[in-house]
């Protein structure tokens, strides 16, 4: 199905991986080649996704890079961006399939379902077999001058600038040649995760292993499920292993970090929802991936009869546990201290349906490639706090990027 869609120039392929979390809706689903593609750059890019989707009312896959706080924020980004996806781009699909627990459902614009269904049977397995970077990877940042950088951000939470900043650093390797479907596989394999995504835009490459949703639509009613706090697994002793999840659960640190963001999520949502609508349906909640635990909360609200749901994506994007509180600030904050422009990084990919419902991924534990200029990045960062030792700050970045550096063989 994958191997399939990757023929087209631009495709979205979206994995669940056999995750049955709340809210889940379909194992995996495929949109192949495009009917119409809107590409446009942050100042009046949400403006045209809707004028997009009330001219078709149709489904429409893409993404939403972290720079299109420009348009919500009013902000700038001035840091290098060496990937060049656009700020928005969504598509309609020439191909949509749907894989169910039962069954695949084929979808397409001139009717030839059989011939698209025979051509996926017959076409060959990827080569899941393991790639290595003939380059070394290189931080973008060096440890020194990631631990000044955290105490200069402490210095502004103390000033009362901000409470909580989520600060990322760039992992990247330049002239490398990759097969990026060869990669995502391997990636998938070695963290399988339920808001897995490969998304080819011409050139440019999302590799995608996450494990968050940033905001789901069904019906009138709007989740958002912010990750804060991890601990990682031990694989090898089932008893410390339980042991690590319960130190997560009782992380006083975690905890602070997680409510910080649910609060931040309300009050977006208390924008787009109806008055004493939204809630908390879970705090804290603990849950495994292949390397690591994680603290996940689910919010949710009533969206207003008079909120468009693209005015409900724009009035919370980018999301919180991305950027930290209040957001307006920090967001100056990651611009002036981070040196890489974070781009489809931190945004998210997801689907439009016809009805006007949408389910959306937040990009993180993803490898973003161009393959023009030959240049392979990723990021990885955590929620600084007052109380966040700067030396554990970076070993957490260390334990996220763990998983990709041991996919690319470095």
């Amino acid at each position: 199905m994958l191997n399939w869609a990757n023929q087209f120039n631009i495709c979205c392929f979206l994995d669940n991986q056999h995750y049955n979390l709340p809210h889940h809706s379909f194992e995996c689903m495929a949109a192949a080649g495009a009917v119409q593609t809107l590409a446009t750059a942050a100042g009046t890019a949400f403006h045209q996704l809707q004028q997009l989707y009330e001219q078709h009312h149709d489904w429409l896959f893409g993404h939403l890079s972290y720079d299109l706080k420009n348009e919500t924020e009013d902000l700038a980004s001035h840091n290098t961006d060496r990937i060049g996806f656009p700020d928005l781009c969504f598509f309609i699909p020439d191909v949509l399939l749907q894989l169910s627990e039962h069954e695949l459902v084929i979808g397409t614009f001139d009717g030839r379902h059989e011939t698209v269904f025979h051509e996926i049977r017959s076409t060959k397995p990827v080569n899941e077999a393991g790639q290595h970077l003939a380059t070394p990877i290189h931080n973008r940042i060096s440890k020194a001058d990631y631990i000044h950088i955290i105490q200069q951000l402490q210095q502004h939470i103390l000033r009362g600038d901000c409470y909580e900043i989520n600060f990322c650093q760039e992992f990247f390797a330049e002239q490398v040649a990759i097969d990026p479907l060869q990669v995502y596989c391997s990636l998938s394999n070695t963290s399988p995760n339920p808001f897995s995504a490969y998304y080819k835009t011409g050139q440019q490459y999302l590799l995608c292993a996450s494990p968050e949703r940033y905001l789901k639509k069904e019906g009138s009613r709007i989740y958002s499920q912010p990750i804060k706090g991890t601990s990682q697994r031990n694989l090898n002793d089932a008893g410390e292993d339980v042991k690590h999840k319960e130190h997560l659960y009782n992380s006083a640190k975690d905890r602070s970090e997680n409510v910080m963001i649910v609060d931040l999520v309300r009050n977006d949502l208390s924008k787009i929802c109806e008055e004493a609508s939204v809630q908390v349906d879970e705090l804290f909640g603990i849950y495994s991936f292949p390397q690591v635990h994680q603290m996940i909360s689910t919010v949710s609200g009533q969206l207003r009869s008079d909120i468009h749901f693209i005015e409900a994506i724009k009035a919370t994007f980018p999301m919180g546990s991305m950027t930290g509180a209040p957001k307006r600030r920090v967001m100056e904050l990651i611009e002036q201290y981070e040196q890489t422009r974070r781009g489809i990084f931190s945004g998210a990919v997801g689907y439009l349906t016809p009805e006007g419902d949408f389910d959306f991924n937040v990009v993180i534990r993803s490898i973003m490639y161009n393959a023009a200029s030959r240049y392979l990045s990723f990021q990885a960062g955590s929620a600084i706090t007052f109380y966040s030792d700067p030396e554990k700050e970076y070993e957490e970045c260390l334990l996220k990027a763990a998983a990709i550096k041991k996919v690319l063989g470095s």
